[in-house]
């Protein structure tokens, strides 16, 4: 019988990866109900990450890393990879019978295949995880339990989806200069974020409205603050953090188009079409969501959860009922 090969000398042609057929069981639900998994903690870290939002696909494929003559002799199969991460996951337990003969093929993989990102997670570890994934050092657990229903964006997908929009303005606008005006004061880490991704000369400017409840319509929005870089004959874009129904949206434009810009465009985080009642051009908008009440990412219940590196739903228990502000009063504007 030949001797196993050493890892030094295996040929780079045999070094190939082996793609494993689909463990997909069924094709509706939550995406950790519908594969097969070989062990209930397996099942259990996909909730996990289903829950934040953190793409993964289980056990994709197959690394060689022993042979006999020409013949594969063993082979390892990472539980996960994350394609946001490019990064393969072992789960293990604090079990030594488990641990060491996993380290060993951690150890041959790394040894053969130098480029690929492996790593040994035990469940002690799934908060680095979360750092990693953009959730910083926040207590999220803790979060969950008390305030959040449901992790609609995840930092993630904020990041990608903020470069792409950077990347269209800029494309848009190439060879023109930008003003880029901002609603406050949800947009404030939005607007930061996509500022840096614009790659068109720009200045910055800021709006600040207030609602007066009780008002007609037409009435109820004014701007408090209003900007200070003159607009006529230059490029506009107006930042928002989320549109609803479109009246404050539609006020605001029609205040700005008195002022003669060359073009008056819009760009927003969210877009709630569902509640539209006003008809207006949006002409960039980041995502998507249903009617539920969002918080995070500059968004607030109550001035809490701007700080949030997601966007996400909050329990009914954080919800109270509202005190009747009177008729005078004036608010700041929530949404557009």
């Amino acid at each position: 019988m030949a001797s196993p090969i050493s890892s030094t000398s295996v040929p780079q042609k045999w070094r190939r990866p082996v793609r494993q057929r689909s463990r997909l069981v069924r094709r509706t639900g939550p995406a950790h109900s519908r594969v097969e998994f070989a062990h209930p903690s397996e099942h259990e870290f996909a909730r996990f990450l289903d829950y934040y939002r953190i793409r993964w696909v289980y056990e994709p494929v197959s690394f060689p890393i022993a042979w006999e003559g020409t013949r594969v002799q063993e082979m390892f199969t990472p539980d996960f990879y994350l394609p946001e991460h490019d990064l393969y996951i072992e789960l293990t337990t604090m079990r030594q019978s488990l641990v060491t003969p996993k380290n060993r093929k951690l150890r041959l993989l790394r040894e053969l295949y130098p480029d690929v990102n492996v790593r040994l997670l035990y469940r002690k570890d799934y908060q680095q995880l979360l750092t990693k994934a953009g959730y910083g050092a926040l207590e999220v657990q803790h979060l969950r339990k008390e305030d959040i229903g449901q992790i609609l964006i995840s930092p993630v997908e904020l990041e990608t989806r903020l470069r792409a929009l950077g990347r269209k303005i800029s494309r848009d606008y190439r060879g023109q200069s930008l003003v880029l005006v901002g609603v406050l004061k949800g947009i404030t880490f939005f607007m930061a974020d996509l500022a840096r991704q614009i790659k068109a000369p720009f200045v910055i400017d800021y709006l600040d409205l207030r609602r007066f409840a009780g008002a007609q319509p037409q009435q109820r929005v004014r701007i408090a603050r209003d900007i200070d870089y003159p607009i006529e004959g230059r490029h506009v874009l107006l930042v928002e953090d989320i549109i609803n129904t479109g009246f404050t949206l539609d006020y605001v434009l029609s205040e700005l188009r008195r002022r003669q810009p060359a073009s008056l465009e819009v760009v927003t985080l969210l877009d709630r079409p569902l509640r539209r009642l006003v008809k207006i051009p949006v002409r960039y908008v980041g995502f998507q969501i249903p009617n539920d009440y969002v918080v995070g990412y500059g968004l607030d219940y109550r001035e809490l959860y701007r700080n949030l590196p997601f966007i996400c739903t909050l329990r009914s228990s954080i919800f109270d009922i509202p005190t009747r502000m009177p008729a005078a009063a004036a608010a700041p504007v929530a949404g557009a």
